[in-house]
């Protein structure tokens, strides 16, 4: 059975039976009929209750081992993940927004799975449904045979647009700033005593934004303004569609290994410049991995934006653009990491005709960062930074890009 037949079949059901429901609505999970345990030796069971049923479809990625669910749309409110997974041989478990009206549920498997069945029954009455899928051991050469996304238009994420290069920004433009809130929809980032870093950076980007429209000079867009995941090769390209002029991702980490806390701004490097900057670069690409996203050449993508005549005229003024915000932040207070300026391979970063730097504004696994970052008087103190770091940077900027000129 084809992984498309099983969005033709329910697509089928949902509209061809004579119950004659309204699927138009948000459907919602019913966390006490939701689980996915073992069955059998070699097998696995995925249960999801639903108050009503959708269309969805399901695949399989590897590099890693991974299985996907898109759903039409579901609100996960109130499933447990630990509650939720109940099998040892499904490694983690994500679910939540991926694109604006489709949800999607992403198993990381700890050794080849493929479908055995898939059905959803709905209810004639009440119109609540239950997917079932039961899922069996397969062997690496057919699990790689039938691996890889779908195409099928409305289910995916737009491609990235082609953009013209954007003009150079002279001293009297608004300065465009693209804010980067990391994570977001089924990518939770960090999560630590029922706060998450998708959500308290989407927050933090709007304050910043307020406060830099208020100041005026600038001009803001984000990646994201709602609970929508955003691809990391996406994101780069929304910044050059917008034709930003300076871009700045917005994380509050957690690290489980050291006592790292106080922020921190950091640049693209290859090489990073510490272990603890290396394992944050992992764990920031991770999120496109669990998300379900199919990487396979993503890199030849990636590698066509790399430049080197930008990155040579680029990387001058993103180091001064990590100082001078750094500097900002210092001024207001901090706290601030021992070492401030740090580099890694952050893929969100590789934009080489775009100043980009992350500014980690704490570290959640900090009791005194969280506490700070849930504190709303002490991220516009943060926000206050950022924006004196970033007129001082381009009033610099505009004089030593006038020198260059000359």
């Amino acid at each position: 059975m084809s992984r498309i037949f099983y969005v033709l079949a329910l697509l089928w059901a949902l509209t061809g039976n004579a119950l004659a429901q309204d699927f138009s609505a948000l459907a919602r999970v019913i966390p006490d009929q939701s689980q996915i345990t073992d069955n059998g030796a070699s097998g696995v069971r995925l249960r999801i209750g639903l108050t009503q049923g959708v269309p969805y479809r399901v695949f399989t990625l590897q590099d890693p081992y991974r299985m996907v669910l898109d759903f039409q749309e579901v609100d996960w409110t109130g499933l447990d993940r630990e509650a939720f997974l109940k099998s040892n041989r499904i490694t983690g478990v994500q679910f939540g927004a991926y694109v604006p009206g489709w949800s999607r549920l992403v198993m990381e498997l700890g050794a080849p799975l493929a479908v055995d069945t898939a059905d959803m029954r709905v209810d004639a009455a009440t119109g609540a449904a239950l997917l079932t899928l039961n899922l069996r051991g397969t062997d690496f050469d057919t699990f790689a045979k039938g691996a890889g996304a779908p195409r099928n238009p409305g289910w995916d994420l737009p491609e990235p647009a082609t953009v013209e290069e954007a003009e150079p920004r002279k001293g009297d433009q608004p300065l465009r700033v693209m804010l980067d809130p990391g994570h977001g929809g089924l990518d939770p980032g960090a999560e630590v005593s029922g706060t998450d870093e998708k959500t308290l950076m989407l927050t933090f980007a709007r304050e910043l934004r307020e406060l830099l429209l208020r100041a005026g000079g600038y001009e803001v867009v984000m990646t994201r303004v709602d609970d929508q995941f955003v691809s990391l090769e996406r994101r780069i390209a929304l910044a050059h569609r917008a034709g930003a002029h300076v871009f700045i991702s917005l994380h509050a980490d957690s690290l489980s290994e050291g006592q790292a806390h106080g922020a921190a701004v950091y640049t693209l490097s290859e090489d990073a410049s510490d272990v603890a900057s290396l394992k944050l670069a992992e764990r920031h690409d991770r999120g496109d991995l669990i998300s379900g996203i199919d990487l396979s050449g993503s890199d030849d993508q990636v590698a066509d934006v790399l430049l080197d005549m930008a990155r040579q005229e680029t990387k001058p003024r993103t180091d001064a653009l990590a100082r001078a915000i750094a500097n900002g932040m210092a001024q207001q207070g901090g706290p601030m990491n021992r070492r401030p300026i740090r580099t890694a391979s952050f893929s969100v970063l590789k934009a080489a005709d775009i100043p980009s730097v992350l500014v980690e504004l704490g570290f959640l696994s900090s009791p005194r960062d969280l506490k700070n970052i849930r504190n709303p008087e002490w991220r516009a103190s943060m926000a206050q930074g950022i924006y004196k770091g970033l007129e001082k940077w381009r009033q610099e900027d505009v004089i030593k890009r006038s020198l260059i000129g000359q």
